[in-house]
């Protein structure tokens, strides 16, 4: 899956490691339609599958079968597979739309704006967290839109069982620019110096952790600025440290395809598939999609620790330290042994990243208390602040039953 030969690194990956002409031989290739029997159309080189897929899936075998052809080519084909008709009952998404649209209106009023990792914030119209919120709002959508086995099909095929759906709409308004070209989370949510700090094998797990995919919610002729996605670009193993890179980028801009699609269609990509939201050029169509970030199960540790208290155990203890000027990298040792070194999971509502893709993580809180000598108990402020901002607190709408027992 990551077309790059084991000798040109020594197990970290730098600029120099990104070379336009090996990316240009990885992705001019032809994705071959007789290489995939289940699709039913290879357009622009992206695969597009529809009945030929649905008349395959009646039994457990044939659904694995058909499983196993949809992650070779999310791994080793062009990246990116569209499903036409995902949604044969349009009502569905009507419904969902509704919902999303309801609750949009709610957070213009309350004069929420939201942001975007790799477009103006503000711009567009974006619901974080819109899973749970689809949820409470209207359960019996949800449950309709949910029960869609497209998605629990691709979900499937790329990460087993157990995984993990959260969801973000995203509303391109007319005249709303295009995203820069990216890849997605984990290692796409981070700078480039930050995406630096891991190992090349980390790399190349990091596609294997999560899905991506997109249902649309309107219409989407070219003209309103459908997703651009550059086929085959997820197989460049630098390719995290290359779509920082000025000349990736221009690559990207005169070599990526668009796909019109229709209301009810879905498309999912591997996260480390060169991609950007569009420009919408339309006069008046509100692009809507339902962004689907689907996550293996497998991304957690075994156990449930309480870093909150551990930090606020250790930092006089580190204070003490740092003023006996024990040196940085012990100090750093036991930041990280402690505190959570991660910016997600988060409510994105809430904890909206400053200054870079990612919110400030605790162990980066930490860690600027103890450079500026905080007192314990200004650090016990913001520890408390901080976890305020990352615990979703939901309410049912009005008039709508809350339908759960717990809140996530």
């Amino acid at each position: 899956m990551t077309a790059f030969a084991a000798t040109r690194t020594t197990g970290w990956f730098t600029a120099d490691d990104c070379r336009l002409e090996d990316f240009r031989a990885v992705v001019e290739t032809s994705t071959d339609l007789a290489d995939y029997p289940y699709a039913d159309d290879a357009r622009q080189n992206v695969l597009v599958y529809g009945s030929r897929l649905r008349n395959h899936t009646a039994t457990a075998e044939d659904r694995r079968d058909v499983q196993a052809e949809l992650a070779r080519a999310l791994a080793d084909g062009p990246g990116i597979v569209v499903f036409a008709g995902a949604f044969p009952d349009t009502e569905v998404v009507d419904r969902a739309t509704a919902a999303f649209e309801a609750t949009i209106a709610e957070q213009k009023a309350a004069g929420v704006v939201g942001g975007d990792h790799f477009a103006t914030p503000g711009a567009n119209d974006r619901v974080w967290g819109a899973l749970d919120k689809f949820a409470l709002r209207d359960p019996t959508a949800f449950a309709a839109y949910y029960a869609n086995d497209v998605l629990a099909l691709v979900s499937e095929a790329w990460l087993g069982r157990g995984y993990q759906i959260t969801s973000q709409v995203n509303v391109v308004n007319p005249g709303g620019k295009a995203q820069v070209a990216h890849r997605d989370y984990h290692l796409g949510f981070m700078s480039e110096e930050q995406s630096r700090a891991y190992p090349a094998h980390v790399h190349r797990l990091s596609p294997v952790m999560t899905l991506q995919g997109a249902v649309a919610h309107c219409d989407m002729p070219v003209d309103t600025g459908p997703t651009m996605y550059l086929p085959h670009s997820q197989k460049y193993a630098p390719g995290y440290v290359a779509f920082h890179q000025p000349e990736f980028t221009a690559y990207f801009d005169e070599h990526f395809v668009q796909l019109p699609l229709q209301k009810g269609d879905a498309a999912f990509f591997n996260p480390a598939l060169f991609h950007g939201a569009g420009t919408n050029r339309s006069a008046d169509v509100r692009r809507m999609a339902n962004l689907l970030q689907v996550s293996s199960a497998f991304g957690r540790a075994m156990e449930t620790v309480d870093r909150t208290a551990m930090c606020r155990a250790l930092f006089p203890v580190l204070l003490a330290q740092k003023t006996a000027d024990t040196d940085e990298q012990t100090l750093r040792n036991v930041v990280a042994a402690s505190a959570e070194g991660y910016a997600f999971p988060t409510n994105l509502d809430r904890d909206q990243p400053t200054g870079g893709l990612a919110p400030e993580t605790q162990a980066e809180l930490v860690w600027r208390a103890l450079q500026e000598k905080w007192t314990p108990e200004a650090l016990d402020a913001e520890l408390t602040a901080q976890t305020g901002r990352h615990t979703t607190a939901l309410t049912p709408s009005p008039g709508v039953q809350e339908q759960r027992g717990t809140t996530s």
